[in-house]
């Protein structure tokens, strides 16, 4: 197949395109630098005054974005939450033009997405069926994006919101600086440690978009969250265990709230997701459980 990534080279968009790659198909990666293409990978300038995507893409079958500032990064100052904000819009909207002009469409549009649409809470339990809506920075950003991107719709393309949970990764996403104070031997409970960690292994997370681009029966949005779910006071327990490690200093919210500010909500607060649409269409995980996933990702 011809598939086109927006966002593929970055935490997940690189380990996607191995995937793809080591099956076989042709990958047209946009990006913002112009790079050489090789072999089946061909990068396409895009989101630049003077580029043209549509007249390089041609015809393509799929079409997935992961584009977006990383919530990650730095502080959630008024500026940095404007780009996480503006760089998600931006992109999806460039996507829609290019869609419409593609004489031949797209049979399915993969947007990534994120759990942050639900509320915080430690009692509920959030599927793709939950319709409650958070109403701080980060649901009302994921809620406009995929909004924005269901509009692919109109063009008669299926269309899939891949609501990504915590995504572990040795080489990126939120694992690395969990678990930092557990090698420096400061390991502890964030916060109260009751609010839920909805965590996925990379290798999944990739494993469950080549699963929804092949199944044509999956539409709308899909929790992208190991079966799973933990506590903070037991995910920490966990990478204690894994790293042998001891785990005994907590780390006090207000204490997280002067390190990150609003960021620091990524960790005091959580939502318990359940992957309801991977399990009922038959998807299996590599990593069903925390301490296998851990073990895998920090070999020690």
């Amino acid at each position: 197949m011809k598939i086109v990534i927006a966002g593929g080279s970055g935490f997940i968009g690189k380990k996607l395109s191995k995937l793809l790659l080591d099956e076989g198909h042709y990958i047209k990666i946009l990006t913002r630098k112009a790079k050489q293409s090789s072999g089946n990978v061909q990068y396409i300038q895009w989101l630049d005054g003077a580029a043209s995507p549509e007249k390089e893409i041609g015809d393509t079958d799929v079409v997935i974005n992961l584009t977006g500032v990383s919530i990650n990064d730095g502080r959630w100052s008024e500026k940095h939450k404007k780009q996480i904000y503006h760089s998600r819009m931006e992109a999806t909207d460039e996507l829609l033009r290019i869609i419409s002009l593609l004489p031949k469409k797209p049979s399915v549009f993969i947007n990534a997405s994120a759990i942050g649409i639900y509320p915080a809470s430690i009692d509920a339990v959030y599927t793709e069926d939950s319709l409650d809506v958070s109403d701080d920075f980060l649901g009302k950003t994921v809620f406009d994006w995929e909004a924005k991107a269901k509009q692919v719709e109109a063009f008669g393309v299926r269309t899939v919101f891949m609501r990504f949970g915590v995504v572990l990764g040795n080489q990126g996403g939120a694992l690395p600086l969990m678990v930092l104070p557990y090698k420096l031997f400061v390991g502890g409970t964030l916060g109260h440690g009751k609010q839920w960690v909805s965590w996925i292994h990379v290798a999944d997370v990739v494993r469950a978009i080549h699963f929804v681009m092949n199944n044509e029966e999956i539409k709308g949005p899909v929790n992208v969250t190991a079966p799973t779910p933990v506590q903070m006071k037991d995910f920490g327990k966990e990478i204690s265990s894994v790293l042998h490690r001891p785990h005994w200093l907590p780390v006090p919210s207000f204490a997280m709230k002067i390190v990150l500010g609003q960021k620091s909500a990524l960790v005091l607060e959580g939502q318990h997701v359940l992957p309801q649409v991977l399990v009922e269409n038959g998807f299996s995980f590599m990593f069903p459980s925390l301490h296998t996933a851990l073990e895998d990702l920090l070999k020690v």
